[in-house]
């Protein structure tokens, strides 16, 4: 399966579009952003829900608000200029931040829901308790609290035969975040801010129901395909891992063209035209090349394989991390802390 087809492409979740139809979609965009916007919008959720308290967000009430959209995001590709001048106002560099301006813009331009309110720091005595991401009112008169997230973790395991993995398996890849305690301070912490006796004095009186955005790429060792924790969606985004030490039999036996994927570039699946590598001097290298750039970095590094489509596309084949030889012991260490 290649990183912009089958249930990586789509959610389930999106009334009124099919998963063949959301991947076509996202093939026919051309501007970078708005496929992150489209992929943001469309792509499967990483979890399933989580009662009693942790409900997921669809940005779409019907399936008509859904096929508008789709819509809509064709005509902004056909016109991006105006998302990308609200992308350039501030410097963004968190991948987190990028998502939030993206599904920000939705929620003021699109044909669905409509923002009220974002990024409301809810204080006590000076003191800061929290910050809802976004306060929204579908066009049917919900009002709902969504708390977005945008994770990539890399399953660190031991492959148990026949055992589900767990979702503290899950590790960032510097390993200073895990997927379990990241979904615990959603479902404690976040989701239950707009609910709270002090939400009432910000301006913006409930009740609001919360509900998690949560969206991004899970990668598994090369070789192991463990049990899907019960917590995640099935269709979740997947990628792979390997060792430095496992790159170059892994790479020879996977495609001719790699590139590494800086942090901005971590949503949807990468499409670039001919014209588009040579204006913004895209590098497209062989494996040893890339495993010569990688080798320098402390940590782990994303990586996409690339092929050329018939009209001389370049488009991503698939996504995952090369790691230090010595990460997967630290990460299984981690995992089990």
């Amino acid at each position: 399966m290649t990183a912009g087809e089958g249930p990586a492409a789509g959610s389930a979740a999106a009334p009124g579009i099919d998963a063949a139809s959301r991947a076509t979609l996202l093939d026919t965009l051309h501007d970078a952003a708005v496929r992150d916007l489209a992929w943001l919008l469309l792509s499967a959720d990483l979890l399933r829900p989580q009662p009693p308290v942790g409900a997921l967000a669809n940005p779409f009430d019907t399936p008509q608000e859904a096929r508008a959209t789709c819509d809509w995001l064709r005509a902004l590709d056909a016109a991006p200029e105006a998302l990308h001048q609200e992308l350039a106002a501030t410097r963004i560099t968190r991948l987190g931040r990028y998502a939030e301006r993206l599904l920000g813009w939705f929620l003021q331009q699109g044909p669905a829901a409509r923002l009220v309110a974002a990024g409301v720091p809810l204080r006590r005595a000076g003191v800061t308790l929290g910050e809802c991401d976004f306060l929204v009112r579908t066009r049917q008169g919900a009002r709902l609290h969504w708390e977005l997230a945008v994770k990539c973790y890399l399953h660190a395991g031991e492959g148990r035969a026949q055992l589900p993995a767990r979702l503290s398996d899950y590790v960032g890849p510097n390993l200073k975040d895990r997927f379990d305690l990241k979904l615990a301070h959603v479902l404690n912490h976040q989701l239950p801010l707009s609910a709270r006796e002090e939400f009432a004095s910000v301006g913006y009186a409930g009740p609001w129901t919360p509900q998690m955005f949560i969206k991004g790429w899970l990668f598994y060792r090369d070789g192991e395909t463990p049990l899907d924790p019960v917590e995640l969606d099935p269709a979740h985004g997947r990628g792979w891992w390997v060792t430095r030490s496992d790159w170059p039999a892994f790479a020879a036996a996977h495609a001719q063209k790699w590139r590494t994927l800086p942090r901005l570039e971590w949503l949807a699946p990468r499409r670039h035209t001919s014209l588009e590598v040579q204006t913004a001097g895209l590098a497209f290298v062989d494996a040893e090349t890339l495993a010569g750039q990688t080798s320098r970095q402390h940590g782990p590094s994303m990586v996409a394989a690339f092929t050329e489509d018939s009209v001389g596309n370049l488009v991503e084949r698939s996504r995952g991390f090369i790691v230090p030889d010595e990460w997967p012991e630290l990460a299984q260490s981690y995992a089990q802390q």
